[in-house]
């Protein structure tokens, strides 16, 4: 696009306006002739600059900080000041970058959030605007809102409660969306709905940036959801909203509440979910052996848990199973044992998962007893699968599928040394985080990172071009089939169950592209069908060019 373009006007008074402007900023790329036209000259220096040059002084900005929170923070600065150039940066090496930006150095980023904040980035709505929500929601500046992705910062990355410190979740969310598969930035809207918080040391804290009161009940929770939901319809007719990490009874409540009624999904628990699935479609392919053949033991039972446990439900019906012997494959296993039906705590989406068996709170027991072939760790507990958990998955099973999906680092119930080791190289292995390399006698095991950004950004760009009514759970998991359809033989003796990073593009087009014609195939889409779906997608990608 060209910059006269994007400005609109070429009167002089804009000059420090369009410095200031992210979307519009050039920086040093601005030619003489444009500084001229727009009023700059004089407010940069003389040397005009390509695109490239001013990335490569960006890396230099990068190599200096002392950590990734340092980085964090510049390159959010970045995006403040020239959002062209962020994407360019972050773009061009998305394996380096993601991990920068999202997980796992946004949770030191939302612990430190008041102490970091620079600039607004998104909406905050709180209880405080209830009857006036829509009114507030057009103070933001675009009309044409596709995104939103809200977060109450409810249950954070194995945080806990962390309040409007949970914005940097919504950021750095559709930044992704973006970055990993080049969703055109302008429509995405960071949200953060703030109703309080539960920690009492953020409440106390003088820096802390949100409501510092105790959220409401669970009914006044709903009541502020459900005007903020129509709220969105009247303001960003079409417009999509992504629920991110609310408190695991509040996520599972409201995504049954709306997924059949408004354009919405959950990455927490479909995005999670099909995630996981796409990991263990790929370790089946490996092994040789269906999904519905499977016995799956979870440890965690919250709503990350029960999302994949549904979606795999879902998958194994299509294997031909039925919902009730899909169900009985499948076993919980949270902080007070095994969910079987003597115990009195459960809640009624839990209560599905807990088969007749002798209670137990010993894990290393439930699996002598039920023997799973895939053990699956959602439970924030670091170190839980120890060595006794992964001997005696590996002396059951030829090659155990043993997925340690809780982050960030310190919460990953074994990390991927602990599993190849001990399990002398056996394990078909994935976490949450991206764990280095492991050497287990003589060979080499590359581990899998069974992390969401392969599969929300896909939606993400499948919904914004095929404009679908709904997202179903169909959708999730011809994700996971299209995601695991891209990890070839080579990756997969490596012991990679995911496609590499490096590709991470071409990787969510190819996603979105297999998700977009289900859309079209089931009717969900509102558009008119193209003929080449793949080659219409890449003409409507983000570019960060001047």
């Amino acid at each position: 696009m060209a910059q006269a373009a994007k400005i609109g006007s070429q009167e002089p008074e804009l000059g420090r306006a369009l410095l200031d402007d992210p979307v519009r900023n050039k920086g040093t790329a601005f030619t003489a002739e444009e500084r001229r036209a727009y009023g700059l000259e004089g407010l940069l220096p003389c040397a005009v600059e390509s695109l490239d040059r001013q990335v490569e002084r960006v890396m230099q900005h990068l190599e200096a900080k002392p950590s990734d929170l340092e980085r964090y923070v510049y390159l959010i600065g970045l995006a403040d000041r020239n959002e062209t150039l962020f994407y360019r940066t972050v773009m061009s090496d998305p394996a380096r970058f993601v991990p920068i930006l999202y997980d796992p150095t946004v949770a030191e980023a939302c612990l430190a959030f008041g102490h970091i904040y620079r600039r607004a980035r998104g909406m905050y709505i709180t209880r405080l605007m209830k009857g006036r929500i829509a009114e507030v929601l057009r103070n933001w500046p675009t009309c044409d809102v596709r995104f939103i992705c809200v977060s109450t910062g409810g249950r954070i990355l194995g945080l806990g409660d962390v309040g409007a410190n949970g914005m940097g979740i919504p950021i750095g969310k559709l930044q992704l969306y973006t970055a990993c598969a080049a969703v055109p930035p302008d429509g995405l809207l960071p949200m953060l709905l703030d109703v309080g918080t539960t920690n009492a040391a953020l409440r106390a804290d003088p820096l802390y940036l949100g409501l510092r009161e105790l959220p409401p009940p669970e009914q006044k929770l709903d009541e502020i959801v459900e005007e903020l939901v129509q709220a969105v319809q009247q303001v960003f007719p079409g417009c999509c909203i992504h629920f991110e990490d609310w408190k695991g009874t509040d996520a599972i409540r409201l995504l049954k509440r709306y997924k059949d009624k408004i354009l919405c999904y959950n990455d927490d628990i479909q995005g999670t979910a099909s995630v996981t699935l796409a990991g263990l479609i790929t370790a089946l392919e490996i092994i040789g052996t269906p999904l519905a053949e499977q016995r799956i033991l979870f440890l965690g039972a919250g709503s990350a848990g029960i999302g994949i446990a549904d979606l795999l439900v879902s998958a194994m019906q299509l294997e031909g199973l039925s919902q009730e012997a899909a169900r009985s494959r499948i076993s919980m296993f949270d902080i007070n044992g095994l969910l079987e039906p003597s115990r009195a705590d459960l809640s009624e989406v839990q209560r599905v998962y807990a088969h007749k068996a002798k209670p137990s709170k010993d894990l290393v027991e439930v699996i002598e007893a039920q023997k799973p072939t895939v053990l699956i760790g959602v439970s924030t507990k670091g170190g839980a699968f120890d060595q006794r958990v992964v001997e005696t998955m590996s002396r059951l099973n030829e090659r155990p599928i043993i997925f340690a999906l809780s982050n960030p680092t310190d919460r990953a119930e074994c990390s991927a040394e602990q599993a190849y080791t001990w399990s002398k190289g056996k394990a078909l292995y994935a976490a949450g985080v991206q764990f280095p390399d492991v050497t287990v006698d003589g060979k080499r095991f590359h581990p899998g990172q069974a992390n969401n950004f392969y599969v929300f950004p896909a939606i993400g760009l499948a919904t914004y071009v095929a404009r679908p009514e709904r997202i179903t759970d169909a959708c999730f998991i011809t994700a996971a089939q299209a995601l695991a359809g891209q990890v070839g033989p080579e990756l997969r003796a490596r012991g990679m169950l995911f496609p590499s990073q490096a590709d991470i593009l071409e990787s969510e087009v190819t996603t979105a592209a297999r998700v977009a014609e289900f859309m079209f195939d089931e009717g969900l889409a509102q558009v008119q069908r193209p003929p080449d779906v793949r080659a219409w997608i890449e003409g409507q990608l983000y570019t960060p060019t001047y």
